[in-house]
């Protein structure tokens, strides 16, 4: 047990779970007698393994952006990445608990990743934390993409003493958000991430290079052999490369929104097309009660989270439905978002202009068609009378189609479709769409992304997944089912939906949307892709495929855009 500023910490607390194994938590609580609700997150990424030395890079970026984040209240001790900082809450109130997940950290077990054993184990923990004598029964949940997709899941299971969550960037959907973009594995973040950041924290990797700064010692606990190590854990990148299909291995880790019946303020970023942003608004629509917020903002995948603007929405939040304040948070309006435009390349997370909004998608918006014309390579609301085609090799640059220059500021905020007329000369074919946005220079606009540069938005579809799930589909949005596959007949032309995901971006007058069509994921010159998709199995290299995009006449290809009409 120690003390930090106004509060008790206390180390390695053990948690018993359901099948008697323990997990072990951090408790940060006031130092006065009490009862108080309890913020807490628990994953595998680190209890004890401070954000500076797991990920160094992140936290420079975080402190050029928030010099002050070690200062004015709080020392930066207890930082850990993607989750509060209890120096920022427990004055507040709180108590704040941060446990290892089973298989990660000081907490034995088998690791297996958001597994249903996983979110079990969450259940345990979060009525352990809600029946302690420092609890007052309320339990809220808070953090970041994997804090984030647990939240999700856990809440879905309804333990008791839970009371609101507040998923900040993650994902729900297992298949469509995470693993297989339009059915095509999405495999270079998972094959990055598994090894950089949970198997340096697996529990007894005495190989790790986390250390506990309170202790000096590894924050893995005692050091296991290799083959121990391997026999502990599953081999998750081989988990979803053998589940090719959103099969019930899929369904059984995605969440049951239907059934999350408690308080929500999700929050995602639009510069996140690729992992999380998805997942935000699919959690808003979908979770069962009307006390549910969305707020989207910009910037990277971490700062907004404890930026002090953010930590006040986040208090407010908590203090409304942990605390019973009447502070009128039940009058904010439902949907919050930050309304993206080309000068937010150059600016902070935190200063494009917020609009309150009632619903998502906009009631007011205008579905728009913007045409396809290979012809002219052009895209626009005119449909062209004439039949023509475009053709490219699946492993080369694509073809890229421009609108004209719009005559007035022009804003797109929703979800997007392409739909295509298309063939293959070979019996499948992945489409990459990437929607950008050029300056009356010719020069692209780049925003800064959750994880990477980002266009405007991009969509997937492999077209043997292009089977849609009719009871989802929506007139303004393409949900496809992924239960089978049906191969193409090469040469033949197939009518297809391409899900692009949401966005909201303004064109300023003279600005130019381009739509890019590709093989292969779109990267931007000189910056390699981190959410690539070519693992050699799922896309063999060397495969020789000509595409072919038909427009105009009887298979008019277009994309469906949400056009928000100007107030004035």
């Amino acid at each position: 047990m120690g003390e930090g500023i106004g509060m008790i910490f206390e180390k390695d607390v053990l948690i018993e779970m359901d099948d008697g194994l323990h997990l072990r938590g951090n408790v940060f609580r006031p130092k006065a007698e009490g009862r108080y609700p309890v913020i807490m997150a628990q994953g595998v990424y680190g209890k004890d393994a401070h954000f500076e030395d797991a990920f160094s890079v992140q936290w420079g970026k975080l402190l050029a952006i928030y010099p002050d984040l070690c200062e004015n209240g709080s020392t930066g001790r207890y930082l850990r990445w993607e989750t509060v900082d209890p120096e920022r809450w427990v004055p507040f109130g709180y108590v704040v608990v941060q446990v290892d997940a089973r298989g990660t950290g000081k907490s034995p077990g088998y690791l297996d990743p958001r597994s249903p054993r996983e979110i079990q184990d969450y259940c345990c923990s979060i009525e352990w934390a809600g029946t302690q004598p420092w609890s007052n029964g309320k339990v809220g949940l808070a953090g970041i993409s994997y804090y984030a997709f647990t939240q999700w899941a856990v809440a879905a299971l309804k333990p008791p003493h839970l009371v609101a969550i507040m998923p900040w960037e993650g994902y729900v959907d297992y298949y469509r958000d995470g693993s297989h973009h339009g059915g095509i594995y999405a495999n270079a973040f998972t094959s990055a991430w598994w090894p950089r950041q949970v198997l340096v924290n697996q529990h007894g990797n005495g190989d790790t290079t986390y250390f506990d700064r309170d202790t000096n010692q590894p924050s893995t606990g005692p050091a296991l052999r290799p083959d121990q190590l391997e026999a502990n854990r599953t081999d998750y990148p081989a988990d979803l490369l053998r589940h090719r299909l959103d099969d019930a291995w899929y369904q059984e880790r995605t969440p049951d929104l239907s059934r999350i019946s408690i308080p929500v303020l999700s929050a995602g970023n639009w510069g996140g097309p690729g992992v999380h942003m998805r997942g935000n608004v699919e959690g808003f629509l979908n979770v069962a009660l009307t006390d549910k917020w969305l707020s989207m903002h910009i910037g990277t995948h971490w700062d907004s989270f404890y930026l002090p603007e953010y930590v006040a929405i986040q208090r407010r939040f908590f203090n409304r439905f942990l605390k019973g304040e009447n502070n009128g948070w039940d009058q904010e309006p439902r949907v919050q978002l930050a309304i993206r435009r080309p000068e937010s390349t150059i600016r902070g997370p935190n200063t494009a202009a917020f609009r309150m909004e009632n619903e998502f998608p906009l009631a007011r918006t205008q579905w728009t068609r913007f045409y396809l014309d290979a012809q002219s390579s052009a895209v626009s609301t005119v449909k062209p009378d004439h039949a023509s085609a475009l053709e490219y090799e699946a492993w080369g640059e694509g073809v890229t189609l421009l609108s004209p220059p719009f005559a007035e500021e022009t804003e797109f905020t929703g979800f997007v479709t392409a739909h295509l007329f298309l063939s293959s000369s070979t019996d499948d074919m992945d489409i990459f769409a990437t929607i950008r946005i050029f300056d009356p220079r010719s020069q692209e606009v780049v925003f800064t992304g959750a994880h990477e540069p980002t266009p405007v938005t991009r969509g997937w579809l492999r077209a043997s997944h292009r089977k849609l799930d009719p009871k989802r589909t929506l007139p303004y949005r393409a949900f496809h089912a992924h239960d089978e596959i049906q191969k193409l007949d090469p040469r033949r032309i197939y009518e297809v939906d391409v899900e692009l995901w949401p966005t909201c971006i303004v064109f300023p007058k003279g600005y130019r949307l381009a739509l890019t069509l590709m093989g292969k994921d779109f990267e931007f010159p000189g910056t390699p892709g981190r959410l690539l998709h070519n693992h050699p199995v799922d896309r063999p290299a060397g495969v020789a495929s000509t595409n072919t995009i038909c427009t105009g006449g009887d298979q008019a290809s277009y994309l469906l855009m949400p056009l928000i009409p100007s107030a004035s």
